[in-house]
């Protein structure tokens, strides 16, 4: 692919603008030697006003969601996009979310612009646990559990059964429910099928990915090393 295109397919502007990027001299190498849009140059060796471009196309990142925000392109209100460079939205391949947590929902969210990673994170085939921490509005029952984990739990408006979900209750109103696929407002409509309501809800973990130590609001690229713990806690 040509450079220029290249470029402009991050985001840094439409063709046109990284042609006058070139001209005036704000595209450079790492030795901060100026290039030429016709230059035989590698991804990693470009810098633009003297930083390294974005992540190449074929992405995948990891982001600590806080509370607030949702997973939308078209929401007034904030989107989980303002956490990223303004020049993320104008990606090409778009950079898209892998699922979904609503609005009230902090935690682990990861997108790509990789549509066959994304398929593959999300198919049923992949298994992939996902553990939700839930803080609830009243005691647990005590038969919760056994019911979540029955493969037999219906919610309305659904047509088949839940999966069989694993329950692990922290305290009386604390619990830590991992799941194997994503639904609707899944977890919240689990406990509102035993009588009770969700405060908070954060997803702490996806396959073998966890958080770290990132705070609410920060992200960083997965290297092949995070993808395969990834992948590693499924089928």
């Amino acid at each position: 692919m040509k450079i220029v295109k290249h470029i402009a397919n991050l985001g840094y502007g439409s063709r046109k603008d990284v042609q006058w990027m070139f001209r005036e001299g704000r595209i450079t190498d790492a030795a901060g030697e100026v290039l030429y849009a016709d230059d035989p140059v590698d991804h990693d060796t470009i810098r633009v006003d003297g930083e390294p471009l974005d992540p190449a196309p074929g992405v995948a990142i990891l982001l600590h969601k806080p509370v607030g925000y949702t997973c939308s392109t078209k929401d007034t209100g904030r989107v989980v996009y303002d956490l990223f460079p303004p020049r993320f939205r104008e990606r090409s391949p778009v950079l898209s979310t892998v699922g979904r947590l609503d609005r009230e929902t902090s935690g682990l969210l990861l997108l790509t612009d990789d549509g066959g990673l994304l398929h593959r994170i999300i198919s049923p085939k992949a298994n992939l646990p996902k553990v939700y921490d839930a803080t609830l509005a009243q005691d647990l029952r005590g038969d919760e559990g056994a019911l979540f984990a029955s493969g037999t739990l219906m919610l309305e408006s659904e047509q088949t059964p839940l999966a069989p979900a694993r329950l692990h209750v922290i305290d009386p109103r604390h619990a830590q429910l991992t799941l194997t696929e994503g639904r609707y407002h899944q977890v919240r409509r689990m406990f509102a099928a035993v009588g009770n309501h969700v405060d908070a809800l954060h997803r702490s973990r996806i396959g073998g990915l966890t958080l770290d130590d990132l705070a609410p609001g920060q992200w960083r690229v997965l290297a092949k090393e995070d993808l395969h713990r990834l992948f590693e806690a499924g089928a």
